[in-house]
């Protein structure tokens, strides 16, 4: 894995230095043109040099780092810092050495290549994401320690999402769980205790151990664990229970050595929540004037296809309990609901919604319109009206939230929204577990920034239409 690893690397630096030659190229073409520059620099030597210096730059802030590459947000604030202060360092070399390199040409390049940088690196990471989920591809090797509860639970969550590059190959449990023969956690082997957990980890090839919660783990025995990994390269992870937190609201603050990681509540109110919405009715409301002939096609299409009428409204629960209409372009027949009952045993889905791929109540229109998500597009008059947001959990039928517990009811405390996390990892494929935990965790660690991505990753969901039906 080790190979893989480096590979990966190299070819980044290969794709950066390439970013970065056609960023200082283009802004040299678009400051000086064709004509050469009046200035007597010489930028063939000016060029090479600020690909090198941010080549340099991008080493230095460790953007080339295994812990950031490939999943997180660190590594695109990286690159983009290590561009920024580049720019910055070079602007104040400039100005203190007077040298008349032009202006504009470091603009436009720093800009090019900053925003080539962050999109060649998602184009890399994607590619590796679709590696990693078919089994091949550059991930860690984990050695597992804990108590067998917080062990298989721990080996759930990373292969809940396999192309984080976390792959389990291996299990340390308690001396006392330990038998004479060979046993497996599931389909993960034990290869120890933890007595000679360093041991085992290089007897099976990991690069990571993984620590979770166990009683025998004392801050003693886990601090001359950390000793025992010094110099073995093989990295030390603490995996805490607490689960579904996103960094914003973790806060680490060392207290007489310990380090305390401080939990901040969620945010359900405050200014957040005013600019929230102030962004959603805007933004729904410019697209649906932009919108408008696309809506008058399709309400043309729906009432040509089959009798009925154009819109359909159906009753859901918002915000707090409160019910509302919501409106989505006819796609079944008049009588759907009666037939519903015919079709109870035909459901592909768990939990509490009804979901069928062939379903026969779905018209010829319909079954195109959901498969591009264009029939939620009224849902913009919701939003528009505050009833809704532009991202939030699906928004449930009042049948369906009579039978929530405690937990699921949680998902009431925010707005639903037209799309979500739920829509943007796999829609009607995802299970009502997966998708019930992906909207807890989005109503627990909503932030503007999160719903730039989800609003972001929904066009690539429509466009892969996975599990639209």
């Amino acid at each position: 894995m080790r190979t893989d690893q480096r590979a990966y690397v190299r070819a980044l630096i290969v794709l950066d230095t390439a970013v970065l030659a056609v960023a200082v190229l283009v802004g040299y073409a678009a400051r000086f043109g064709e004509s050469a520059p009046r200035e007597t620099v010489p930028y063939v030597l000016v060029a090479p040099g600020l690909v090198l210096a941010w080549l340099v730059s991008l080493k230095v802030l460790r953007c080339y780092d295994d812990r950031v590459i490939g999943y997180g947000a660190d590594e695109y604030r990286r690159v983009s810092m290590a561009s920024l202060r580049l720019a910055g360092a070079t602007a104040i070399a400039g100005y203190v050495a007077d040298v008349g390199v032009s202006r504009g040409f470091l603009a436009i390049s720093f800009a090019v290549g900053t925003i080539g940088l962050e999109a060649a690196r998602f184009a890399a990471r994607k590619r590796l994401h679709r590696a990693r989920s078919r089994g091949a591809g550059w991930s860690r090797r984990v050695l597992v320690v804990g108590d067998t509860a917080h062990v298989l639970e721990l080996v759930h969550t990373l292969r809940r999402e396999p192309y984080a590059g976390y792959q389990v190959v291996g299990a340390c449990i308690p001396d006392a769980l330990l038998a004479p023969v060979a046993q497996r956690l599931g389909d993960v082997p034990v290869v120890g205790s933890f007595r000679g957990i360093p041991e085992a980890a290089a007897s099976i090839g990991a690069d990571t151990v993984a620590v979770t919660a166990s009683g025998e783990l004392t801050a003693t025995r886990l601090r001359r664990l950390g000793w025992q990994l010094e110099g073995t390269g093989i990295d030390l992870v603490l995996a805490p229970a607490l689960t579904d937190v996103a960094g914003p609201r973790i806060h680490t603050r060392p207290v007489a050595g310990l380090p305390l990681i401080h939990v901040e509540a969620p945010e359900f109110r405050g200014a957040r929540k005013l600019v929230k919405g102030l962004v959603d009715r805007s933004v729904s409301l410019m697209a649906l004037a932009l919108l408008l002939p696309l809506l008058a096609f399709i309400a043309l299409a729906v009432k040509l296809d089959s009798r009925g009428p154009v819109l359909f409204r159906q009753i859901r629960v918002g915000q707090g309990g409160q019910e509302f209409g919501v409106y989505k372009f006819r796609t079944m027949v008049v009588n759907a609901d009666r037939l519903l009952a015919e079709l109870a045993t035909a459901n592909e889905t768990d939990g509490l919604m009804f979901k069928m791929r062939d379903d026969p109540r779905i018209t010829r229109v319909g079954r195109l319109l959901r498969k591009w998500s264009l029939d939620e597009l009224p849902q913009l008059v919701n939003v528009l009206l505050g009833q809704m947001s532009l991202v939030g959990p699906r928004p449930p039928l009042p049948s369906e939230v009579a039978r929530y517990d405690g937990d699921v009811a949680r998902r009431l405390l925010v707005k639903p929204g037209m799309t979500g996390l739920w829509q943007v990892s796999g829609r009607s494929d995802l299970s009502w577990e997966d998708g019930i935990r992906l909207d807890l965790y989005y109503v627990e660690n909503w932030s503007l920034a999160a719903d730039l991505t989800i609003l972001w990753k929904t066009f690539g969901a429509v466009l892969n239409s996975r599990g639209a039906y």
